[in-house]
């Protein structure tokens, strides 16, 4: 049973920063490209970073320069570490597992069920 379990979301300061983490079970976790999306109040759901099966890396706009993903292959674990944290980055955010490097999120098939992540001015 694929599980995907995020943690590492909480409320903090505008300029501040979060580390974001995503346990992977179930499935073979290298084989598979990983994602971060969020959601924010009354927003749909955007592709944040999505990372290839080594070094390959893209990010939505508003994050590059702020927000790194990571992956451990070793230890089925995902990572977005953020920075200078904005008001605007106040949303659910969810890891997400699929076979298509992409940051549309119909290219995802497993999905975990969020962390929250606030951001105060």
């Amino acid at each position: 049973q694929v599980q995907l379990v995020e943690s590492g979301g909480g409320s903090v300061q505008s300029g501040g920063s979060l580390r974001l983490s995503c346990a992977a079970s179930g499935y073979s976790f290298r084989d598979y490209y990983m994602a971060w999306f969020r959601q924010g109040p009354g927003k749909e759901r955007e592709g944040v970073a999505v990372i290839g099966n080594y070094i390959s890396t893209t990010y939505t706009d508003s994050v590059k320069g702020r927000f790194t993903i990571s992956r451990d292959n070793a230890k089925n674990m995902l990572y977005l570490q953020m920075n200078s944290l904005k008001p605007e980055d106040t949303a659910m955010y969810y890891c997400a597992a699929g076979n298509v490097y992409s940051l549309r999120r119909d290219a995802y098939n497993y999905w975990g069920r969020g962390t929250q992540v606030t951001v105060s001015s």
